[in-house]
């Protein structure tokens, strides 16, 4: 499930190319502070990925709320 919830959410990610010195930004909609700067689209792709783990693990070990995507959601249990 939790890769399903990557790749929905990576799907969701947009790309540009910044004016100042031609490399990649990327960034996911709805998930703050998820963003990626690189020389290369596929470098950007693969460090937004890298963000976007980072995010869900410190969103987990903190209780966040994770938002859905893709009618996915990621549901944390307590284990006693």
């Amino acid at each position: 499930m939790l890769t399903e919830y990557i790749q929905a959410a990576m799907r969701r990610a947009k790309y540009e190319i910044l004016s100042d010195d031609h490399s990649f930004y990327g960034e996911i909609p709805g998930f703050q502070g998820v963003w990626a700067n690189a020389e290369t689209l596929e470098a950007c792709r693969e460090e937004l990925q890298e963000v976007l783990e980072d995010w869900i693990l410190f969103r987990v070990a903190r209780g966040l709320t994770i938002p859905r995507v893709d009618k996915i959601s990621l549901r944390i249990k307590e284990i006693a």
